[in-house]
């Protein structure tokens, strides 16, 4: 008997745990889009330590994004828990703001380069600057990389939630969290080896033969690595917000259900996608605009009341 109740015991274990190993899969699935500007954003955000600091300061950052998900986690298994209705208008309200987030990333780099080239051009003069306290900027960078965590986290576990909504609660549980580690895991392990793909170039860069060809190879490509991720990162946040959009919107899924429908022979497979990612790019466009219309606004009555005072 009591062999009996173990077996069942250990089978319902099993039964949970390969549960929580799909989902875990969707939940990552659906979260490529954050988790790929997560790691760009906070390779960038690193950026500019000196080297012998960087790795300290990446670890800084991850432990203040597993605080992060720790407070995070619980919230939001409370939410599915007492207000499982809120978990769609949550959705919706993390694929809107992904897609916003994108439409500000491309409007800046087109309409503001001047500010890029202002910025870096600042942080080049606080290293070489032996006035500069390091260890200010370093906890300010840590701040701001951790602040910026905190959104994206919030995005990743919401989406997650969505994935699980309908799974028991301890299977809930455990993906939320396996989600969460794995997150923590991933992305700060990625930027920690970003961050030293210069000094590994540069270290083999000194050898001779084909390990300094190497060197040279990764010293040329880390630069347009960045660039490639911070690209495919915005491409994904239309992809990913676009589609929760696309599924939370009345109508707009069976839309692009019948688009698909009478697409040409053998490219079906990809207008979904292109659809979820052009109602994304349409979106986001409307909510900058928006965003940017009060902001003007504000900041004119602003300048009225201080030039009537």
């Amino acid at each position: 008997m009591a062999g009996t109740t173990l077996f069942t015991l250990l089978d319902d274990l099993a039964a949970l745990l390969d549960d929580v190993a799909v989902l875990t899969k969707v939940a990552t699935k659906k979260t490529a889009g954050v988790l790929g500007d997560d790691l760009a954003l906070n390779a960038e955000q690193v950026a500019g330590v000196i080297p012998e600091r960087e790795l300290p300061v990446v670890w800084a950052v991850a432990k203040g994004s597993t605080v992060n998900k720790v407070i995070l986690v619980p919230c939001a298994l409370l939410i599915s828990a007492v207000a499982s209705w809120a978990i769609t208008p949550l959705l919706m309200l993390g694929g809107a703001f992904l897609c916003y987030e994108g439409c500000e990333k491309l409007a800046h780099r087109w309409l503001a380069p001047a500010d890029d080239a202002r910025r870096e051009a600042a942080l080049v003069q606080a290293i070489a600057d032996p006035a500069v306290d390091m260890v200010a900027f370093e906890r300010d960078k840590i701040r701001g990389a951790v602040r910026t965590d905190f959104i994206l986290s919030a995005e990743v576990i919401v989406i997650s939630l969505g994935a699980v909504a309908s799974a028991p609660f301890p299977t809930r549980v455990l993906t939320l969290v396996t989600v969460a580690l794995l997150m923590t895991i991933g992305v700060y392990g990625l930027v920690a080896g970003i961050v030293k793909l210069d000094d590994l170039g540069l270290h083999l860069s000194k050898r001779t033969g084909v390990t300094r060809r190497i060197g040279e190879l990764i010293l040329r490509g880390a630069p347009y690595l960045m660039k490639g991720l911070s690209i495919a990162g915005t491409v994904a946040m239309f992809l990913v917000g676009g589609g929760i959009l696309v599924h939370g919107i009345p109508g707009a899924e069976a839309l692009g259900q019948r688009l698909a429908a009478v697409a040409i022979p053998g490219a079906s497979f990809i207008l979904p996608s292109l659809y979820s990612g052009l109602v994304g790019l349409l979106v986001g466009a409307l909510l900058l605009a928006v965003v940017t219309g009060v902001q003007r606004l504000v900041r004119g009555s602003r300048e009225a009341t201080g030039g009537s005072a």
